[in-house]
């Protein structure tokens, strides 16, 4: 019998797969619906901070969208000199990690003595630390639901405050509601690289090249639609064309449909052959 699939996000911060056959089989932590979590982070915890040091901090496409756009720079700037790209012998996607700092303490980048210099655009992880996020697939009825987890790690104090929080009221809170939707629509095209997409080609091919583009280097993206023979090819509405051209999340939406299409052949409203 089919089991149901758990696509569980960020679990130490790295996404993987858990097959579940029942959802009540789901690891400890698991923040059932109704159910408060309390934490509350501050200076005046001895701990502050220290979650910032010494981590795989994977950034997902909106993650360097923002902090490229944060920083005033390009996306191939960003990656250049703050991420770190891996290509690990079991995935069929390349990893894009935060570089951390080359002290002894391995800090992230962008900490500083008073806390994160880039608050306002810190990647998705940070953003719902301690919280976990998940997808939930049940591959008979074909549906797929938000599940999440309580998971912090055994030095932070904040997991001893009083301030209590729905998963709901928590993303309210630290402004994640559109940072998870995106990782989320991020994750379902990482579960199509659960199969080898490449053929002959490998995952240093065109196709590869032209996957990572569309996800993490939206300038060059841009370009591509643009300033090459796509609009010649492809048609999209007026509409569309005007959001993508001036809007990087609309962009980056864009790019995520091309990717499913090229790849896999699957039909989308952005565009259409000529």
């Amino acid at each position: 019998m089919p089991c149901k699939r758990l696509r569980h996000i960020i679990e130490s911060f790295i996404m993987k797969y858990i097959d579940v056959d029942n959802i009540e089989d789901m690891p400890a932590g698991i923040i059932k619906e109704g159910e408060v979590f309390s934490f509350r982070c501050h200076s005046g915890l001895a701990c502050f901070n220290r979650c910032c040091r010494n981590l795989n901090l994977f950034m997902y496409p909106y993650d360097v969208l923002r902090l490229r756009t944060k920083l005033g720079i390009s996306s191939e700037a960003f990656l250049e000199k703050y991420a770190d790209i891996v290509m690990r012998p079991s995935k069929h996607f390349p990893e894009v990690l935060l570089r951390m700092s080359e002290s002894p303490e391995k800090e992230c980048p962008f900490l500083t003595e008073t806390g994160c210099s880039v608050y306002a655009d810190r990647p998705d992880t940070c953003r719902t630390f301690p919280v976990e996020q998940g997808i939930y697939y049940d591959v008979i009825k074909g549906t797929k639901s938000p599940v999440y987890f309580f998971r912090p790690p055994d030095f932070c104090l904040g997991q001893n405050e009083s301030t209590q929080w729905t998963t709901a009221s928590w993303a309210k809170d630290q402004d994640a509601t559109l940072y998870n939707k995106m990782t989320a629509m991020w994750a379902e095209i990482i579960n199509l690289f659960q199969n080898n997409p490449w053929g002959n080609e490998g995952p240093e091919g065109p196709k590869a090249k032209m996957a990572f583009m569309a996800a993490y280097n939206i300038d060059r993206f841009r370009d591509f639609i643009f300033a090459s023979t796509f609009l010649k090819r492809y048609k999209i509405k007026q509409e569309k064309m005007t959001k993508i051209k001036h809007d990087d999340e609309e962009l980056l939406k864009f790019g995520f449909a091309w990717i499913k299409y090229f790849l896999w052949g699957i039909e989308t409203n952005n565009f259409r052959p000529r």
